[in-house]
């Protein structure tokens, strides 16, 4: 029964901690939507092109 009650007391704070974070959040304006898929674009290609470099290195390389 104990048990039963900490879990409910744990799930019951987890909502109110989830509930105070929703309502502080707000949706972004279009400048910063723009400046975060710009970052998140780089970084996608930033990555995919430190893999085609290494994709040809090892092409390159003997067996």
């Amino acid at each position: 029964m104990k048990e039963s009650m900490k879990i409910s007391n744990l799930n019951e704070e987890f909502i109110q901690k989830y509930l105070r974070v929703l309502k502080l959040a707000r949706t972004p304006t279009r400048e910063e939507f723009q400046k975060i898929a710009i970052v998140a674009a780089l970084g996608v290609l930033l990555i995919g092109l430190i893999g085609f470099i290494i994709y040809e290195i090892m092409l390159v390389l003997p067996h």
